[in-house]
């Protein structure tokens, strides 16, 4: 249930409405608009039928929220949401973010060359896994907490923000320590209990989806994060599991467009992973930003020959580069531009 307020309410006003509605067992997510601001009421939905919220004062209409997914319902927020990283840094509105790096943090002197690369380019935020879980639990498995310090080592000398996987509920607090943004795998999309952990901070969160899921699994994960109070959710499509077997996965490009038409948080896209080959990470990545993406997560690696994860899908860095020049020509097309 969402409840519009009125232009002139007054913040007692709204605390009188939730103070009340909680009381009867709802949980209440304020969005703050230019023009108005709304409380959305998540709860019984029986509850939600009987209770009179139109009589409380600051009410100036109550609407139901038809899908299935609340919180991340354009149904709840019209306007697209832009999320800040850290200063000058956000994910959202016209400029087009470039997350990149390489699959693995493996020492402090390959990340450090591949985050300058990688910033001179363009991008304004560097990826690497600190843990790493493999499909075979003998290959190289990442750093763990030794990797976070050296990514955020990077990151505070370079000005990038940073991002990495979280894949254990044990892991979020040692995390947040060292990180700028979550990244949740697409094997991770539906372990609901790390969701809920995650939702429990206010860090940006990179939410990917998973190899068969649908993008109403993929919403109502989002909703998970929103329902335990963390707002700032990006979604990334990174490609889906098909009987085509000529690339890693196949991008559903369609993912854009319809997860912009149905929720006003961010879509990104993950061109590295959908196809799983460098040579068409550049195609993928100008139609997704043709598409209405919001920005390009790529694997980016200095020595790909060497890396210890992902090398046949990581960019060199000069490809990079001549990629984000291109990528400034499609952008300009559709009235965006690139961070």
């Amino acid at each position: 249930m969402i409840v519009v307020l009125r232009s002139d309410v007054t913040e007692e006003q709204i605390q009188h409405i939730i103070e009340k509605a909680e009381g009867l067992g709802l949980k209440a997510h304020i969005s703050r608009g230019v023009e108005r601001s709304i409380i959305g009421f998540i709860g019984p939905e029986d509850v939600l039928r009987v209770t009179p919220l139109e009589i409380f004062p600051g009410v100036e209409t109550v609407l139901p929220v038809l899908a299935p997914y609340k919180l991340v319902s354009r149904e709840f927020q019209k306007e697209s949401s832009e999320i800040r990283i850290k200063d000058g840094i956000t994910i959202g509105g016209r400029k087009i973010a470039l997350i990149a790096g390489p699959c693995s943090i493996e020492n402090r002197a390959s990340l450090m060359k591949t985050a300058k690369e990688v910033k001179k380019a363009g991008a304004s935020i560097l990826r690497g896994g600190a843990f790493k879980p493999r499909t075979s639990p003998y290959d190289f498995q990442g750093l763990g907490e030794e990797g976070l310090k050296i990514m955020k080592d990077v990151g505070d000398e370079t000005g990038l923000a940073t991002i990495t996987e979280v894949v254990d509920t044990r892991h979020v607090e040692l995390m947040d320590r060292y990180v700028d943004i979550y990244q949740v795998g697409a094997r991770n999309m539906q372990n609901f209990s790390l969701l809920r952990e995650i939702g429990k901070t206010k860090k940006p969160v990179v939410l990917k989806r998973g190899m068969s899921a649908t993008i109403k699994e993929w919403l109502m994960c989002g909703e998970y994060i929103l329902s335990e109070g963390n707002p700032h959710v990006i979604f990334c499509e990174r490609g889906i599991r098909t009987f085509e077997t000529e690339t890693r996965n196949t991008l559903d490009i369609n993912a854009v467009p319809v997860v912009k038409e149905k929720s006003y948080l961010p879509i990104i896209v993950d061109p590295s992973h959908a196809s799983g080959r460098w040579g068409l990470v550049s195609s993928i990545s100008k139609a997704a930003i043709a598409a209405g993406a919001d920005g390009l997560m790529i694997e980016v690696h200095h020595n790909p020959e060497e890396a210890k994860s992902d090398g046949a899908q990581s960019l060199l860095p000069e490809k990079f580069e001549q990629l984000v020049k291109e990528l400034k020509l499609v952008a300009q097309a559709v009235g965006r531009k690139v961070a």
